[in-house]
């Protein structure tokens, strides 16, 4: 429901201007930080038996199909990148078609569990994962910890804005988005394969800013943006499951504008 009114919303904002009178194409583009929400991985194992992870997972332990597991993924700061063309309207109204590229690398995973948290692993040694008979010398935890991976996100959005004080030397403005992204997701803590997979997705995003002159045909900016995706559901490598990501950045930016023609 809330994603059919976000969608009617931005359809209808940037549908709106189609009426009011155009004055200028603009090009633009900016560089940002972005920072990566930690994610609440969760899932469904297939059925499987586990490594030695004894005492407390005995090997050869039966995990039946369905059962819920995940754990919670922190990401360093990332950076993204993104170019807009668009067109102004009388009374303040612009609308744009923008392209983003986003990345950010995880630092660490921690929690990991089954059955909803019945049975917690990160301190039960890894073999119980890998399907080894064999204990490895090294808990979950320690695994997982050592993070490595990456999550990045290629997207398009079609965005309406509204620009304040438009005589003034700062202009402040606010818009939002909606659009899809292709996402790409890697986790591969200690040289462990989990995933490696990849989806497209709706998102949306909302943004806030100043713009400021420079010239009549040159303004730069700096811009807040929330972008979120729906979850990614990815394939598990390690054993049989399936996972979904969260995905949800917190970008500050700064670019620049040009007025064509």
């Amino acid at each position: 429901m809330r994603k059919s009114l976000l969608i009617a919303a931005l359809a209808a904002a940037v549908a709106f201007p189609a009426g009011a009178s155009a004055q200028e194409w603009y090009v633009g583009g900016s560089i940002g930080v972005a920072n990566q929400s930690d994610s609440s991985n969760e899932g469904l194992t297939g059925s499987f038996n586990t490594g030695n992870g004894a005492p407390a997972v005995p090997n050869g332990t039966p995990i039946a199909d369905g059962t819920p597991y995940g754990w919670n993924t922190e990401f360093e700061s990332g950076y993204s990148v993104s170019g807009e063309a668009g067109l102004r309207y009388d009374g303040g109204l612009r609308s744009g078609i923008e392209i983003v590229y986003s990345s950010a690398d995880v630092d660490t995973h921690s929690g990991v569990n089954l059955a909803n948290g019945a049975i917690q692993l990160d301190g039960v040694d890894a073999a119980v994962l890998t399907g080894s008979a064999t204990q490895l010398g090294a808990t979950v935890g320690d695994v997982v910890a050592d993070g490595r991976g990456d999550i990045s996100n290629t997207a398009i959005f079609l965005n309406a804005y509204y620009d304040f004080n438009r005589s003034g030397t700062f202009q402040p403005y606010v818009g939002g988005g909606i659009g899809v992204s292709q996402v790409d997701v890697t986790y591969n803590p200690s040289g462990v394969g989990i995933v490696d997979d990849d989806g497209t997705k709706f998102a949306w995003q909302l943004k806030a800013g100043v713009s400021m002159d420079l010239s009549d045909s040159w303004q730069i900016y700096g811009e807040y943006a929330y972008r979120q995706t729906e979850d990614i559901s990815v394939n598990n490598q390690l054993f049989p499951g399936t996972l979904d990501i969260e995905n949800q950045q917190n970008v500050i930016s700064i670019g620049s504008r040009w007025k064509l023609g």
